[in-house]
């Protein structure tokens, strides 16, 4: 009887073995974030600057043609991480642009809120680590920090931006970044930073730390390149000397063209109206040019040392085994930045701003760009080129102010290997995603609080090869920010923004046939300027969407160039060029 008890306890336990061996591991996920990275800034979207380790992961994988993001990259992230919209979870506005009429109402906190839970709240709750390296930008109390909002361990920059080298911000009265390692606020930085190698090795040692527990990981590796200031090491500086002197115009056309070929855009792709306030670089002199020229090469290289770092990651992946069991996304946070963020800060002559920036960011010379107390930024015209094809750029609910490059691979994708999607993505999707993937069903409530919905749509079908979208032609995105604001339904946008940058009134743009948004179609399409309009409203109300009493586009008519239509060689005086008379007439 004894035997036969032994014999059934050993031939059950025998079994529960072999069925947790037969159980598949859950993978890891490494989702890798570029700050105000554009979208035909990889290789594989068509740009000439050298991503040989993004292209790989898009080789391996699948490229999105059709991904969308926030104009502005803290909406982003709290969509990314809590799945759920700005206006519900905390960020309806960023902290730093909180309107006079906005303060104080829930939603508008400009922190992530704690009305939501986050993506890795719920994967750590089911048995993931989860790690996250980079920029934060989403609250600095310790309620509001990484370590609070599910992250097990941490190396994060809780500001939105500053140097690469230090804690120097870029404000007087906030002159220190604040960091945070494991929940605790850093006084120093280790030995040798530099922000994209030191982000890197942190995560690399995250991993170690646990690796052979069992356990599947999630990493955010939130990259503050290639944003501003474009500081990089020397030895990156000069990887395209002089490649850029041509111009912005004619590197747009080249990225078009390799863009066209790739599949990325189909035959027949118009470029967007180059911006009203950016010359065509055929009138500026030749040391204009180089000198404008530097700024991209620079941008350039922020991008190359961000893949070589992204490179090392992968690198460490396959060599601990753990790569093709592990999902991969890669996006940019919004549309490239065109503006002067520092500028814009320093203000003028005579503020504290002023005074702190010409003392901490002295170093105006084009040879020290790059170094610290250097800000060199590329401006409108190379953003534009950043966001290629498209229109405009960060900050803007055009399509370059909100539609990115996304990549994905690894063990979901059963698409064919570096093939093209073009179904309507959105960033809040990546949630209920890899919550599907993970085996988690989103709870109801979270300590004691009920939950707003999550507004994404799984990707996992997609990801099979089983759809093409996860969104039908009646289903709708909308966004609102500044006060710019925009709605998409199949291939009908409606657009609202600040003029200079806009009408000032609602704009229409049917994107299969109009991509670029070069004519708004309102005026023809009075019944789906209607309907579209009814999702406006209908979005708006279930969001406590509040349109900013103050913007920071409120005086661009005041301060900008008068806007006129983009028309190539016009006005035809400043492109004259010299007459030759035929050879046969000439007296000699």
């Amino acid at each position: 009887m004894v035997a036969a008890i032994i014999c059934t306890a050993v031939t059950l336990a025998t079994s529960a073995v072999a069925s947790a061996q037969e159980k598949p591991r859950r993978p890891n996920v490494v989702i890798i974030l570029g700050d105000d990275m554009g979208f035909s800034d990889m290789g594989m979207f068509g740009s000439e600057i050298k991503t040989p380790n993004l292209d790989a992961l898009a080789k391996d994988g699948v490229r999105f043609t059709s991904f969308y993001t926030h104009a502005s990259c803290s909406p982003t992230r709290s969509m990314l991480l809590s799945g759920v919209d700005t206006h519900i979870n905390g960020i309806g506005n960023m902290d730093e642009w909180t309107a006079p009429n906005q303060k104080g109402v829930p939603g508008y906190e400009g922190f992530l809120n704690d009305r939501v839970v986050t993506l890795p709240q719920l994967l750590k709750d089911s048995g993931y680590h989860t790690y996250m390296v980079g920029k934060w930008h989403m609250g600095k109390a310790p309620d509001q920090i990484p370590a609070a909002r599910g992250f097990e361990r941490d190396f994060s920059l809780l500001d939105g931006a500053g140097s690469y080298w230090n804690m120097d911000n870029m404000a007087a009265t906030s002159p220190r970044l604040v960091f945070t390692e494991d929940g605790r606020y850093l006084t120093r930085l280790p030995k040798g930073y530099y922000a994209t190698k030191t982000y890197t090795d942190k995560l690399i040692s995250f991993i170690d730390a646990n690796r052979g527990d069992g356990k599947p990981f999630f990493a955010y590796v939130a990259h503050q390149a290639p944003h501003d200031p474009y500081h990089l090491p020397r030895a990156w500086r000069d990887r395209h000397v002089g490649e850029y002197d041509k111009g912005w115009d004619v590197v747009r056309q080249e990225r078009l063209k390799r863009q066209i070929e790739l599949g990325i855009v189909p035959p027949g792709t118009t470029l967007a109206e180059r911006m009203w306030m950016v010359p065509n670089p055929i009138v500026l002199a030749p040391a204009s040019r180089a000198l404008l020229g530097r700024k991209m090469e620079l941008y350039a290289g922020m991008m190359e040392n961000m893949d070589f770092h992204v490179g090392r990651l992968v690198a460490h992946l396959k060599e601990i085994g753990e790569y093709e069991n592990t999902i991969f996304i890669v996006f940019g946070d919004n549309g490239a930045e065109g503006a002067d963020l520092f500028q814009m800060i320093a203000g003028t002559p005579g503020t504290l701003n002023f005074l702190f920036a010409a003392s901490k960011w002295s170093k105006t010379d084009p040879k020290s760009w790059g170094e610290p107390g250097s800000y060199p930024v590329y401006g409108p015209g190379w953003a534009q080129v950043s966001m290629t094809p498209f229109s405009q750029y960060k900050g803007m609910t055009t399509e370059g102010g909100i539609r990115n490059a996304l990549v994905v691979s690894g063990p979901v994708v059963r698409r064919p290997s570096g093939s093209i999607n073009n179904g309507l993505m959105h960033v809040a999707d990546i949630m209920p995603t890899l919550l599907e993937v993970a085996g988690v069903t989103y709870p109801k409530t979270h300590k004691d609080r009920e939950l707003p919905p999550l507004i994404g749509k799984s990707w996992t079908r997609v990801l099979a090869g089983g759809a093409d979208s996860p969104r039908t032609d009646q289903d709708y995105m909308a966004w609102e920010i500044f006060g710019n604001r925009a709605l998409r339904q199949g291939d009908w946008k409606l657009r609202w923004q600040w003029r200079p940058w806009g009408k000032g009134d609602w704009e229409l743009f049917n994107l299969a046939a109009d991509p670029a948004e070069r004519k708004d179609v309102a005026a023809d399409n009075a019944e789906k300027l209607t309907a579209l309009l009814a999702r406006w409203e209908e979005y708006a109300t279930a969001n406590n969407v509040i349109i900013p009493s103050r913007s920071v586009f409120e005086s661009s008519e005041d301060t900008m160039p008068p806007r006129f239509p983009d028309d190539s060689g016009f006005p035809p005086l400043i492109y004259m060029r010299q007459f030759v008379p035929p050879p046969a007439l000439i007296k000699r």
